[in-house]
């Protein structure tokens, strides 16, 4: 009997061991279960999370577009604003503009009529010259230097050397100049007399070649005085050496330096006026 219940005491205990296992198992397997799901869960929070951020940064960024758009639109009302005034004083200075720009035109065609009148009075004054004295002598010269016509005369068509005695070749050509001159009383002739860079050293009352530049040009002007042209058109002047057109290291050069010109200044102040005063405004204006 005592044998039979411990024979049944360990049954029962084999028994109850076995069960507990197999629960012990069952539980295992649902926590594995559960912590597979946990964890599958945990990933997808913290996907949910990251873009949860992200789109908190999207929706910003968005709200600060909107904002700047406000801001930009604002200021594109008021600019229009402005340009609604801009545009009516804008109308009212383009108006202004070309009534200012057909004045300048009708200013510049006044200046080119005085120009041009200009032109035509120094080809005129030139062709005059050029009929009068003619151009088959290589010692003559007529041409227009920075608007002024000029005659230029060697020294040995003129005068002797070192001397301001004119000579009879000299009252010819003279006496064709004075007939272009008498024929325009509204000119004026400056004679500029020229030497070479030779001392000039042959005592008397010239002191140098300035001197015998200036006493070579009113001996000419006064030809010219003897020959009709009235003394207020003549002017005397003198460049010494100073002026050459060639270097003085030539015998050959020292003569083309001695010469003398006579510029054949027309009156024309009412030209010049009416230039510089319609410069002077245009330069006001512009």
């Amino acid at each position: 009997m005592k044998k039979l219940l411990i024979f049944g005491a360990a049954a029962l205990l084999t028994l109850s061991s076995c069960v507990s296992k197999k629960d012990y198992m069952a539980l295992e397997d649902k926590h594995k279960e559960t912590q597979d799901l946990l964890n599958t869960a945990t990933v997808k929070l913290n996907k949910c999370l990251a873009d949860e951020a992200a789109s908190a940064a999207r929706l910003q960024e968005l709200k600060d577009r909107l904002a700047d758009m406000k801001s930009s639109n604002q200021a594109l009302i008021e600019t229009s604003k402005d340009l609604t005034v801009l545009t009516a004083q804008g109308a009212k200075n383009v108006e202004k503009s070309l009534e200012s720009l057909k004045e300048k035109d009708l200013k510049i065609s006044r200046l080119q009529d005085a120009l041009t009148k200009k032109d035509s009075v120094t080809l005129a004054l030139v062709t005059s010259l050029k009929k009068e004295v003619g151009l088959n002598d290589e010692d003559i010269e007529i041409n227009v230097e920075k608007s002024v016509v000029f005659i230029s005369l060697s020294d040995k068509l003129l005068f002797k050397s070192g001397s301001y005695n004119i000579t009879n070749r000299a009252k010819e050509i003279l006496a064709k100049v004075a007939t272009v001159i008498n024929g325009k009383p509204n000119f004026e002739a400056m004679v500029e007399g020229h030497t070479d860079n030779v001392p000039y050293n042959r005592g008397g009352v010239l002191l140098d070649n300035w001197d015998l530049s200036v006493k070579r040009s009113t001996s000419i002007v006064r030809a010219l005085q003897e020959l009709g042209v009235k003394p207020e058109q003549l002017i005397a002047a003198g460049r010494g050496d100073h002026l050459p057109l060639v270097s003085n290291d030539t015998a050959e050069n020292r003569a083309i330096n001695r010469r003398t010109k006579i510029y054949i200044l027309p009156k024309i102040d009412q030209f010049y006026e009416m230039i510089e005063t319609e410069m002077k405004e245009l330069s006001k204006e512009g």
